[in-house]
Formats: C-alpha cells, sequence, structure tokens
C-alpha cells in the first residue's frame, strides 16, 4: 500500500514539474500517467466531450512526434485540460512556448505560434458563422491561382471548388483567408465569381484570418455535387515568400498555381509538405518557373490531413 502512494505522490510531482516548464507532450504524457487513464479512456472522455481524435494520435502527441495545430485539434486540447483535472490554459500555454525553443528543422514561414494562434481564432470565427468544421461537404476538386503582385506582395487569390454534399441542406460554403504577416484583413475583398453569393464576413486584425460564407442558390441533397468559384483581393501586407494550404480532411485533387508579376520574378522555387506546423517540413521539390507565363504549380491528385505548399525565393 505504502508502495502505490509513493508512486502516486512521483507522478503528482512530475506533472507539476512538467506543467511548470514543459514541454507539452512531457506535460500530457505526465497527466495521462498521474490521472491512471489508458488512451483507449482519454479518447472515449474526448468523445463524451464532442470532440474526435484517434489512439493514434494522442499517442504521438505525448511522444513529441507531432503537436496539435488543427482547429479540432486545439479542442481536444482544451479538453483534455478539464478530464485531466489540470489548470485552464495550461496546455494550450505551453504549446504556444513551444515556438520559444529553437528548432534548426521549424519552418522559415510562420510560426508555430502564429498558426496555432491563428487556428484558436479560426475556431471562433466559425462558431459566430454557425459553421462546423466539417460543413457536410467534400472536396472533390480544388483549382487555386495564387498572384503574388509587383511589390511582391500576395496580391490575392482565386478558387474553383468542386464539392459533394454528404448530408441533406447544405446551401453554404465558409471560405478561409490566412494573409501574411502584417496585412489587413479588413481592407480584403471577397468575391462571389460563379454560382455563388457573398454573405457574411468576419476578420481578426492581428492573425490575419479572414472567414466568407459563400452561399449557394440551392440546398443540396446528400451525394449531389457543386461547382462554384471566388476570390480574394489582398495586396495589404509586405513581400511573401510562400503559400500553403491546410487540409483537415482527406479529399479530392488539390492544384496550385502561383502567378508572378513580370517585375517580381523569384529566383528559385520549390513545393513541400507537413504533416502540421509543429512538424518538419518534406518533400521538397524544386519547381520550375515557367518563362512565358510566369507560373509554378504542384498537383496533388488525393490530399492527405496536413499542409502542402510551394515557397521561393527572392534572392
Amino acid at each position: 500500500m505504502r508502495t502505490g502512494i509513493q508512486h502516486a505522490d512521483v507522478a503528482t510531482a512530475e506533472l507539476d514539474t512538467a506543467l511548470r516548464g514543459g514541454p507539452f507532450h512531457v506535460a500530457l504524457r505526465a497527466a495521462i500517467t498521474a490521472r491512471g487513464l489508458p488512451l483507449q479512456r482519454v479518447q472515449h472522455h474526448l468523445s463524451r466531450h464532442g470532440v474526435k481524435v484517434g489512439v493514434t494520435s494522442l499517442s504521438y502527441w505525448q511522444q513529441g512526434a507531432r503537436r496539435p495545430q488543427r482547429p479540432e485539434s486545439l479542442r481536444a486540447v482544451r479538453a483534455l485540460e478539464e478530464i485531466l483535472q489540470l489548470p485552464d490554459e495550461s496546455l494550450i500555454r505551453l504549446l504556444a512556448e513551444a515556438e520559444e525553443r529553437p528548432d534548426p528543422e521549424r519552418p522559415t514561414g510562420r510560426s508555430y505560434r502564429a498558426l496555432m494562434e491563428a487556428s484558436g481564432v479560426l475556431e471562433r470565427l466559425l462558431t459566430e458563422l454557425e459553421s462546423p468544421l466539417d460543413g457536410g461537404l467534400h472536396t472533390l476538386g480544388h483549382h487555386e491561382r495564387v498572384h503574388i503582385g509587383p511589390r511582391r506582395e500576395l496580391l490575392g487569390r482565386e478558387s474553383h471548388h468542386i464539392v459533394r454534399a454528404h448530408r441533406d441542406g447544405v446551401d453554404r460554403y465558409v471560405a478561409i483567408h490566412h494573409g501574411d504577416p502584417g496585412c489587413a484583413p479588413e481592407r480584403t475583398t471577397v468575391r462571389a465569381l460563379e454560382n455563388c453569393r457573398t454573405g457574411r464576413v468576419r476578420w481578426h486584425g492581428d492573425t490575419g484570418v479572414l472567414v466568407a460564407e459563400l452561399l449557394f442558390d440551392t440546398r443540396l441533397r446528400a451525394g449531389e455535387t457543386f461547382l462554384f468559384r471566388y476570390a480574394f483581393e489582398d495586396g495589404t501586407a509586405g513581400a511573401s515568400s510562400e503559400y500553403v494550404r491546410g487540409f483537415g480532411f482527406a479529399g479530392g485533387q488539390y492544384a496550385l498555381q502561383v502567378h508572378f508579376a513580370e517585375n517580381a520574378l523569384p529566383v528559385r522555387c520549390h513545393r513541400f509538405t507537413q504533416h502540421s506546423a509543429a512538424a518538419p517540413r518534406s518533400g521538397r521539390q524544386e519547381l520550375p518557373l515557367s518563362g512565358r507565363h510566369r507560373s509554378v504549380h504542384l498537383v496533388e491528385p488525393r490530399v492527405r490531413s496536413g499542409i502542402v505548399g510551394i515557397g521561393w525565393d527572392w534572392e
């Protein structure tokens, strides 16, 4: 009996230390150990909070192989604080502090902290629009064309979407735009180009996140497909060096084309992938810049959950 008490005391002490100094995965593992919960039970408790996270993801999180980054994952972290009887924001704080620890493999684009903050903001904006993360639509195809202007700025982007409803009554899509650091989302214009019209628009100035409803003129039945086009006109930030697209769910084909102004051509371009914002980049591949059309592109025949993007160097 005495041994059990000593073990509990040690587990509690380790948890207190981990919550003060981190890192996140050590604190999460210590909390799960201190509460004596197998991962299957943790997953069950999360589902009762309305959050779906796989046992494999939980295992990766406590091993430090991956970090929660998507809005659904950050919801899970906040739920874990309650389930594991931890102080509010204790795990979320450790996630943010992870950015302050140097990592030579960390991407040079937006920081993990910035992406995590943007994910939290995105969740709140979607809640304001009463829009679930799924939205009732599966993407069959998404062709995105990005324009880089003469000041090397993200001038705008246009999307051609093909979707299929997987439940009855879907009549809208919520588009998300995350401008470059220093952008002014309140000056970004949303344009409904084909088979849709603009509904409510919400933005957050500090993170540069903007969400916009695109309303269909029909209510889709489960199994029906729909095509629509929309665009964001930005141009409010400084020089851009990459464009990334995050996917919360596996889906259909994705094609990304980046077009550069004639007097703003990069010296080299490459594609990359990331499992999450916290993971190192992989799959780097040089992309040739077409001289006549001043553009590069990538095609993902079937996207997987994670991040894919194109980066470029100006000199």
